[in-house]
């Protein structure tokens, strides 16, 4: 399995506190992760390389994508946005993790503004697992705690999940689907929320261990990676589509 962590990696050069926390970057705390879990091929790529890291070869070679960011989205080209968009309509898998919600991928397979309630002011996070036959929950206590986090509450404007794996609550009272899985054309979807720049969320053992479940459920078996398409089928033919592969355009002299 090839999994690309990509990391926005922006609070770790310009905050010292985050710096201290993740030296290396969290997408390299949130890789080293997925290693110790996980047998896979696991590589990082952060917003400001070349295409953001993530070109046509990398995303081909990669079999699930997990996402980082929080205070550069709006510097994700849309052109790169629409490339991983339709990797995962093809079959690549993606993770996005807390503040990714906002992401433009995100919000471009959710189809919502995915906005929600928020605090930081290091409350407690209790990470209920209301799905326990899931793979993404084997192996992680109930609850998980989390003595110091970012507050995510309700309402979180996304659909309604596929599945909900877990479920938070925090010291104030309030209450968040904080791990979700959709699907979208041939890919699958997780969302897990614990893990804010200020706090060492990506070192707890039990958060990496959900995340590289959710890695490893989102890797498709499919053996070929394809957009679904619009094809024609003659009667009594189940098996030999062909003709279209999207909408019918008009000619132009119509």
């Amino acid at each position: 399995m090839n999994v690309l962590v990509w990391g926005e990696n922006r609070h770790e050069q310009v905050e010292p506190h985050v710096r201290e926390i993740y030296p290396d970057g969290m997408h390299e705390t949130i890789a080293a992760g997925i290693r110790e879990n996980l047998e896979a091929t696991v590589t990082t790529t952060t917003l400001d390389e070349p295409e953001h890291g993530l070109t046509e070869e990398v995303l081909a070679d990669t079999d699930v994508l997990v996402w980082w960011g929080h205070a550069a989205h709006g510097e994700v080209e849309d052109k790169v946005v629409d490339r991983v968009y339709q990797h995962v309509l093809a079959g690549m898998g993606l993770v996005v993790l807390h503040s990714g919600h906002w992401s433009k991928i995100f919000g471009k397979l959710m189809g919502t503004t995915c906005t929600l309630r928020w605090r930081s002011e290091r409350d407690r996070e209790l990470v209920w697992t209301v799905a326990p036959t899931h793979p993404i929950a084997q192996g992680v206590p109930h609850p998980i705690v989390i003595e110091q986090q970012e507050m995510y509450g309700e309402y979180f404007d996304i659909p309604v999940p596929d599945e909900l794996v877990f479920v938070s609550s925090f010291s104030g009272g309030e209450v968040f689907r904080s791990g979700c899985t959709f699907r979208r054309g041939h890919g699958k979807i997780f969302y897990f929320s614990p893990g804010d720049q200020d706090y060492p969320v990506y070192h707890h053992k039990d958060v990496r261990k959900v995340i590289a479940n959710g890695v490893a459920w989102a890797r498709s078996d499919r053996p070929e990676r394809a957009v679904p398409t619009l094809l024609r089928y003659e009667t009594g033919d189940f098996f030999n589509g062909h003709g279209y592969t999207g909408p019918i355009e008009e000619p132009a002299d119509a």
